[in-house]
């Protein structure tokens, strides 16, 4: 199968320029429309798709943006591989502001949102024990270090509803007894759902603060984080403009993300809901 890149920039990354025969595409989906038009185009010989996860101008919250809809749409697109880039608040007095860490778990506290493309008519359960695709993973640490980035290799991910920051105990509870390292609003159902979809998916969280636990700061001020976040955004696409040309996708995916399917759906064909898998054509027709 032919790679084609597909990043998801998340707040400050709405625009990603260098791209050569670009054009903004609508694209339909089952679920509705994803959060924007995307941005098509080649770079360094590589198809690479663009979608601004809260829209360009930033319309959606972390609790309104599509995700369904924005995972089916890069799939019908032809994408092999998602990255997503995005702003988050460090647990970790080494993990500083202007820092990207390369994620590789999550804890997903969200509560509001839609987390599967399957249910009632077709019921299939796919492991997200490791979430994220090792390889791809790999590949965005060498693109960020090239480009002049500090660059964390794993941590742990908690995926919060939002829209408000942490309570100081909250913050406290994820860092000190949960162990995670950074805080973001928008990875999660994303991750899950690239695993639905077969999707190879890797995660680059940018740094803009230290949440409300560290004694120095003792809040977030989002004046400072919009501050961090223009710094963030020019690291962030020179770290993409650096992936094509690291992409590796010859075959099947070592880690198995484009065979997460296998044996994953339950309902028995004759009990499947016509309905369902109609809009399931695009994340789910390999194997149905």
């Amino acid at each position: 199968m032919t790679a084609m890149l597909g990043i998801i920039g998340g707040s400050g990354l709405y625009q990603l320029p260098g791209l050569e025969k670009a054009d903004w595409h609508p694209v339909a989906t089952p679920w509705g429309a994803p959060s924007d038009d995307i941005l098509v185009g080649e770079m360094a010989g590589v198809r690479l798709a663009f979608l601004p996860r809260h829209g360009r101008g930033h319309v959606h919250s972390p609790s309104t943006v599509p995700y369904r809809a924005n995972i089916d749409a890069l799939k019908r697109l032809g994408c092999t591989d998602v990255v997503s880039v995005s702003a988050c608040g460090s647990f970790r007095e080494e993990m500083a502001p202007g820092d990207f860490v390369v994620v590789d778990q999550f804890i997903d506290r969200t509560i509001a949102r839609e987390k599967s493309f399957f249910g009632t008519g077709c019921v299939a359960h796919v492991s997200v024990a490791h979430p994220v695709c090792d390889r791809l993973a790999r590949t965005c640490a060498q693109a960020a270090t090239a480009a002049g980035v500090t660059v964390h290799k794993g941590g742990t991910y908690l995926a919060m509803e939002g829209p408000q920051f942490s309570a100081m105990a909250e913050s406290k509870l994820y860092r000190d007894v949960w162990g995670c390292d950074v805080i973001g609003m928008t990875n999660m159902p994303e991750a899950k759902l690239a695993r639905e979809a077969e999707l190879c998916y890797a995660s680059v969280a940018m740094i803009t603060d230290y949440d409300s636990w560290h004694p120095d700061h003792g809040s977030v001020d989002i004046s400072e984080i919009i501050a961090t976040l223009g710094a963030n955004a020019d690291n962030a696409r020179k770290t993409v403009a650096g992936l094509p040309e690291r992409l590796d996708h010859d075959g099947p995916c070592p880690c198995g993300c484009d065979r997460a399917l296998d044996h994953a759906i339950l309902t028995a064909p004759e009990a499947r809901d016509p309905d369902l898998l109609r809009k399931l054509d695009a994340v789910a027709g390999r194997v149905l």
